[in-house]
């Protein structure tokens, strides 16, 4: 089942889950590579004059340990076999995991398919975007590539923002999605404190982004802030 997202960039995210049997399919062709790596590894040990076995051995356990996370890290979110398979390592979001992300999948994947005797498997059956254990902790799912579409939101898509807008505050590019999800909540939540609020937030953003002396707090401020910053977060994607 595909989804699509709207991300705080005002991104479109189109992507479909990998299905179970996609991904033991990749899992088994990334087992086999390493089998015949750690293979060709070991049929050295008889040349132990040349290369040390001990480092041989060290290797080999680096390699079984360690081939997924590196592989996630350092090819953005692909093993062999993912890629192989036309899968990817994505956030729940359609952006890119990062390593603290690709880590945690990682420090769960025995957890996941040792020794709880399969947890994984029954999560990535019954969980909508197919995750296993290591993919709801760290926010992640494995998608397939090729149903992955980036669309950028024109500005079209919203009434306020014309091709001539021209935006008062550029320091409004610089707000983090977080101070404009509070603008947001803020602007867009009717009750008796909402004058108050609205009126202390908008001071905080004339301080905060260090706008010319002599400008007005108030409601119309925080509207134009958010107007401002949607059109430069559309101007960047």
């Amino acid at each position: 089942m595909s989804s699509s997202i709207i991300t705080g960039q005002y991104v479109r995210i189109d992507q479909t889950p990998a299905s179970v049997g996609e991904r033991l399919l990749a899992l088994a062709i990334d087992d086999v590579l390493i089998i015949l790596f750690v293979m060709g590894l070991l049929g050295f040990l008889p040349l132990h004059f040349l290369v040390s076995e001990t480092f041989l051995i060290l290797l080999c356990l680096f390699v079984i340990g360690f081939y997924s996370l590196l592989c996630e890290v350092f090819n953005n979110g692909q093993s062999v076999g993912k890629r192989l398979m036309h899968l990817r390592v994505v956030q729940i979001d359609g952006s890119e995991p990062t390593i603290g992300s690709y880590l945690l999948r990682w420090l769960l994947y025995p957890v996941d398919v040792g020794f709880s005797g399969g947890i994984g498997l029954v999560c990535a059956l019954v969980t909508k975007n197919r995750q296993r254990l290591g993919d709801l902790a760290a926010g992640t799912m494995v998608i397939k590539e090729r149903d992955y579409r980036r669309l950028h939101v024109s500005l079209d898509e919203f009434s306020y923002l014309t091709d001539d807008y021209r935006p008062t505050y550029p320091q409004a590019a610089d707000l983090s999605l977080e101070q404009v999800d509070v603008i947001t909540r803020t602007l867009y939540t009717y009750n008796k404190e909402r004058a108050r609020r609205i009126e202390r937030l908008s001071r905080k953003v004339v301080d905060a982004l260090r706008l010319p002396a002599g400008t007005q707090p108030g409601e119309e401020l925080l509207q134009t802030i958010l107007r401002d910053y949607q059109y430069y977060a559309l101007e960047e994607v």
